[in-house]
């Protein structure tokens, strides 16, 4: 195979000896999967730093490095409220953990069914799989493979054809990765992945910021991206105006928590990890912990995209361009592998690819494992019970694979659909997602009087006017079908201010169907919701959060609010 001239012999070296140790791990753990509770949950046998470490890098895939780069090279700190969700963690860690670890569960949806009833448990199951596959897989694949085009262009022929290599390529091998390896593997290699996570990307902000301030240093380069910034504060500031027709600070504000509600708190995705934890301190703790991870990526992703931006306009590097409706401008989901070849030595330069390609298949495993869960447990558990442990974890190991397959026929259609912003996509599509699961888990929690009949109907409910909203979105509006007008305006309609719509829409579903409905009995609902669950065990819970833990969300409260006061002046 031809090499591409910017990757040199060293660079290829150091990404065939990472996947080398990909495969070595996946091969030895997969040896040990006895049972389904292995293949999904390790032996429920984590520590805490194993639990953080996997919950950061099942969070940071390739979308997060590429989509984040290029947000922050188009729109500035706008996205930076997505990113500092860590202050979620601490809710996940203080009222959600308990409710989850002490069930005993396997998925979220199974709580759900202990919560509720079966319907609701099938609902959120097949709601959690179209949006894994229409979302996730296809986003994170389609940013891995944004990276192959931008750093072997001519490797394989020509630019699409890397595109098309590396989705292929990758998809494959994360998969082949997970069948065999199950969630031992992928904890065991969260820790060393989120290093080279973290570790490459802090290269390549120290890097940039030195090549901007042109050999004056870090703080001399810091200083000129400010003050690049504040020559385009309209489009780079964190808050933006009521009057502005993509991030209004107030659609951010009732947005953005919905969404981190549901990602950090109620999506199996990333929930796996902790339960995945040997005690309930542990896994408290270990959702701290990748809170405290999460803090970062405003810093090692958001900025190098600005980085990006400000060596461009100084003609210190020649970023891809594109057109969008009649003007020449950044192709944003290029910035991160265009740094990565413009700025970084041989060797160096592999680590970083190492990094994406760690990034993409720890994202991608993860999203794999839960899929698989979601399928075994909750769907061909129920339609064939009494199946033995072994055959589940066939099961789950084949429902891998079906996963690989639909993520790959997706690709094509994911290439058409982002020419928006990938990491933009990702939100917009999950603010029509996740109102009604927020509503039912928020509710569902902390009031006794909800039931199941309104737990279905806002489930179900919220998810249909969400769907209407996405097909509205993706056909009608302005540039598209723009008749009928009312269907158009839908399609137009503020995506964050749709996010609040729906959940207010999801709330009054639920309510309403659990007030026209008989209460639940008490002992359905003992030890699943907030007071019941103090009642049985407030002494073991109270216990679980111990001084290491309030230390550390104290700490996580502390660094968010010191990045949105610093960003929240910081072009004035």
């Amino acid at each position: 195979m031809p090499i591409n001239p910017t990757m040199s012999s060293l660079d290829w070296i150091v990404i065939l000896l990472y996947f080398t140790l990909i495969g070595v791990v996946a091969w030895w753990y997969g040896r040990k999967q006895k049972d389904s509770v292995d293949y999904f949950l390790a032996g429920r046998n984590a520590g805490f730093i194993a639990v953080g470490a996997s919950i950061f890098t099942s969070n940071i895939g390739s979308e997060h490095i590429v989509g984040l780069a290029g947000q922050g090279a188009s729109t500035g700190m706008a996205m930076a409220h997505w990113e500092l969700h860590a202050w979620v963690l601490i809710l996940l860690a203080g009222f959600f953990v308990p409710f989850y670890y002490k069930s005993g569960v396997k998925t979220i949806p199974e709580f759900l069914e202990r919560r509720f009833n079966a319907r609701a448990r099938t609902i959120l199951s097949v709601v959690s799989l179209v949006a894994y596959i229409f979302t996730k897989v296809s986003v994170t694949v389609y940013a891995g493979a944004i990276v192959f085009q931008a750093l072997l262009p001519d490797t394989f022929g020509s630019p699409d054809n890397a595109f098309w290599v590396g989705a292929f390529t990758t998809v494959i091998l994360t998969g082949i990765y997970t069948v065999f390896g199950g969630m031992r593997a992928i904890m065991a290699t969260a820790t060393p992945q989120a290093v080279i996570i973290l570790f490459g990307s802090f290269v390549i902000t120290f890097i940039g910021l030195t090549r901007l301030g042109e050999g004056a240093g870090v703080v001399a380069g810091w200083g000129e991206l400010v003050s690049a910034s504040k020559g385009n504060a309209l489009d780079f500031a964190l808050w933006r105006p009521l009057s502005d027709p993509d991030f209004p600070w107030l659609g951010v504000l009732i947005a953005s928590p919905i969404i981190g509600i549901w990602y950090w708190c109620t999506d199996q995705y990333i929930v796996q990890r902790v339960l995945s934890a040997k005690d309930l301190a542990t896994a408290r703790r270990g959702a701290l912990f990748g809170g405290l991870l999460k803090v970062w990526p405003v810093m090692i992703f958001l900025v190098p995209g600005m980085i990006g931006w400000a060596l461009h306009q100084k003609g210190l590097i020649q970023m891809p361009m594109k057109m969008v409706g009649g003007e020449s401008v950044i192709d944003g989901d290029t910035v991160f592998p265009t740094l990565v070849t413009a700025l970084l030595p041989s060797g160096i330069r592999g680590l970083i690819v190492a990094c994406l390609l760690a990034a993409l298949m720890s994202s991608l495993a993860s999203l794999f494992n839960s899929s698989a869960s979601l399928f075994t447990v909750d769907i061909y558990e129920k339609l064939r019970p009494g199946k033995s442990e072994r055959h589940l974890l066939t099961v789950g190991r084949i429902a891998t694979g079906v996963v690989v397959v639909l993520g790959l026929l997706w690709i094509p259609v994911m290439k058409v659909i982002s020419g928006g912003g990938i990491y933009q996509y990702l939100q917009s599509v999950q603010g029509y997602l996740a109102p009604p699961i927020t509503a039912v888990f928020l509710l569902g929690l902390f009031w006794k009087r909800i039931n199941s009949q309104g737990a279905v109907w806002a489930l179900a409910g919220g998810f249909i006017l969400g769907m209407f909203k996405l097909t509205c979105q993706a056909f009608f509006g302005s540039g598209k079908i723009e008749n009928p007008a009312f269907l158009a305006a839908i399609g137009d309609f503020n995506f964050l201010y749709a996010t609040g719509i729906l959940f207010v829409a999801s709330v009054a579903l639920l309510v309403v169907g659990s007030l026209t409905s008989p209460a639940p009995a008490a002992e359905k609902i003992a030890g699943l919701t907030y007071g019941s669950i103090k009642a049985i065990a407030g002494e073991e819970i109270g216990k679980s959060w111990d001084l290491g833990n309030k230390i550390m969300a104290g700490l996580i409260l502390a660094l968010v609010l010191g990045i949105y006061w610093y960003f929240s002046f910081w072009l004035e």
